[in-house]
């Protein structure tokens, strides 16, 4: 079988199982697939960096700690006869 593509595909070829790209480089099935799967993890590899970069961003922010003591805390909330 020997197909010359168009359009898009103009220099491309198929021959017998490979796909001829126009630069003579031959790619059979396996491989197409092969590579599609890799470009489709490298992608869910970076979404996933991006994802986690932003949540380290926003636990990274300031934060105030106010230290009081809780027996003076429930005295001005409850008054002296609280606990």
């Amino acid at each position: 079988m020997q197909i010359d593509l168009d359009g898009e595909w103009y220099g491309w070829k198929q021959r017998g199982r490979y796909l001829v790209s126009p630069e003579g480089d031959r790619l059979t099935l396996e491989r197409m697939k092969g590579l599609s799967w890799r470009l489709h993890m490298e992608e869910r590899v970076t979404a996933a960096r991006n994802r986690n970069a932003s949540r380290k961003a926003v636990r990274q922010q300031m934060v105030k700690v106010v230290v009081v003591d809780l027996a003076d805390w429930q005295a001005q909330r409850f008054g002296t006869r609280a606990g």
